[in-house]
């Protein structure tokens, strides 16, 4: 049964009468490539091929580019616009890749081609790619629904996403952990704390394991929801679980502390987090001193900015000209 056949009515929207025919233009010499070449220079000769609707050219240069580990790139399908003219390519475009070298070649087309249809936000389109992958066993698993999983969350459309969620279960292709945080961002950043615990029990009962993603959502959701003590467990189990905090798990609990007016604890809560990453810690002390000062509280942005130039953290113009006009 056809993969899209199981999803909700009205999903898709209605195929578009395809027209465009296979061009059999020879593919070019070996002898005009480039004696070492580029990602980009692939990307050029393979959107060239696009636009002219030269598809055995754009064939062999899919082939080849992998033979010379130069892989596919987000320009890759940048010929695929949000256009009806361009998307009517699509039926020929997908039969081209189906004649790709087997494996990874092949695969990683598909996989490029579906993420560029999701950065256009023609999900339905993506999923009738899925479908052509699922069809014909050409490696789809759970990364190939991350872009899709990714533009769904992001237009706040949960239904299809937990709905496209389900469709991976049906054809034996189960989410990962990144495919789970996607929709655990997604509650998170609504507060909408019951549903991402649903989420996190998916996530237990899978036997994966949570990530850097995966606490980072979870401390957005406990801000969210104005639950600061929830948010410093989170952080310390994410640090015992040996993650490395990304840089939006500590804006977001100092982002809470700030807009409950706990100044000094943004101010202590930063510092007692440094020391363990010279990158993290020079943007952690630097927003923070930004957003003290927009705040007119000089005297907490001046112990960060006199921390940081005793560490010798790198400071912009801004910071910098206050910390000499107002240090001692």
């Amino acid at each position: 049964m056809s993969l899209l056949r199981r999803l909700p009515k009205g999903f898709l929207y209605p195929q578009t009468v395809l027209t465009t025919r296979f061009y059999t233009t020879q593919s070019p010499s070996p002898d005009t490539f480039p004696d070492v070449p580029t990602v980009a220079y692939y990307d050029e000769q393979v959107n060239k091929a696009g636009q002219e609707r030269d598809l055995e050219t754009l064939r062999h240069l899919l082939n080849k580019r992998v033979r010379d580990s130069c892989f596919n790139s987000s320009n890759t399908f940048k010929f695929i616009t949000n256009t009806e003219s361009s998307l009517s390519l699509l039926d020929d475009l997908t039969k081209t890749l189906a004649r790709l070298d087997n494996g990874f070649p092949r695969k990683t087309a598909f996989d490029s081609l579906i993420a560029r249809l999701c950065k256009l936000k023609r999900v339905d389109e993506a999923l009738r790619v899925v479908d052509i992958m699922a069809s014909g066993d050409f490696g789809l698993n759970a990364c190939t629904f991350h872009p899709i999983l990714s533009a769904l969350t992001r237009g706040k459309m949960m239904e299809k996403a937990l709905r496209v969620v389900e469709l991976m279960r049906e054809i034996k292709v189960f989410p990962d952990v990144t495919a789970h945080n996607y929709l655990l961002t997604a509650y998170c950043f609504k507060g909408d704390l019951t549903a991402a615990s649903e989420v996190l029990k998916k996530i237990e009962e899978e036997g994966l394991s949570p990530d850097a993603r995966t606490y980072d959502a979870l401390v957005l959701g406990a801000c969210a929801a104005g639950k600061l003590d929830g948010a410093f467990v989170l952080l310390r189990r994410m640090v015992d679980d040996g993650q490395s905090g990304q840089y939006s798990t500590y804006s977001n609990i100092v982002g809470a502390l700030l807009r409950l007016g706990y100044y000094t604890q943004a101010v202590k809560f930063v510092m007692v987090c440094g020391n363990r990453d010279v990158k993290l810690d020079t943007e952690n002390y630097g927003c923070l001193a930004s957003k003290l000062i927009n705040l007119d509280k000089k005297d907490e942005a001046m112990v960060i900015l006199k921390e940081m130039n005793r560490r010798d953290l790198s400071m912009g113009h801004k910071l910098r000209n206050f910390y000499e006009m107002n240090g001692s």
